[in-house]
């Protein structure tokens, strides 16, 4: 199985790129850089066809917020939270926020959704996902294409020893988590604070 995914992607690497960043895309990135690093994929192509499936997965979502309601209405019942604090966030920072929306674990849908509900300039929107997109791939890619034989290496002792591994993903997970979850807080409780302060008025 590995050895058929590993040849598909030497063989349609670009198109499965592409919709793989679509639908999220780190792996797809790191993949991408690899397969550069050993001359299967050519780097600059990589990096514009991947920016371009994590713009195109974005304007979905952007689009889904201003013209599906319904979606909107389910994700909503679940996601509430969520939508308030990417809501605040786009208040507070602008759009720089569209520039990092990728790195923002637990975020990178909800805020695509969140801008789509407002009256945010759809041209400017797409400017800014765009060039957000070009940089993230290239971010990613980059690295994977110079430190190629050393991911591949790195990878390979993990799956001989995928219980060392596992732990190390594990609190890795967990720190990131929790980081965010610190800063939804903070601004969860800036919100309530400057409600408090408004009431007193």
């Amino acid at each position: 199985m590995e050895e058929f995914f590993i040849k598909l992607l030497i063989e349609y690497g670009y198109i499965i790129l592409f919709v793989w960043c679509i639908m999220e895309g780190e792996m797809a990135l790191i993949m991408a850089g690899i397969l550069s690093h050993q001359t299967h994929m050519h780097i600059a192509p990589a990096i514009f066809v991947a920016g371009l499936g994590g713009f195109v997965g974005d304007q979905i979502y952007f689009y889904l917020g201003r013209y599906n309601k319904k979606y909107i209405a389910k994700k909503l019942h679940t996601q509430r939270r969520k939508f308030a604090i990417a809501h605040i966030m786009l208040k507070k920072y602008g759009w720089p926020i569209i520039f990092i929306q990728r790195y923002m674990y637990g975020f990178r849908v909800i805020i695509p959704l969140t801008i789509g509900l407002t009256g945010y300039s759809a041209k400017k929107y797409a400017l800014i996902n765009l060039i957000s997109a070009w940089c993230w791939a290239a971010i990613t890619i980059i690295p994977a294409w110079i430190l190629g034989e050393h991911i591949l290496d790195i990878l390979h002792k993990a799956k001989e020893h995928w219980y060392v591994a596992v732990p190390v993903v594990a609190l890795f997970l967990g720190i990131l988590l929790y980081g965010f979850r610190r800063i939804e807080n903070k601004i969860l409780n800036e919100r309530k604070h400057r409600s408090a302060v408004s009431n007193n008025k």
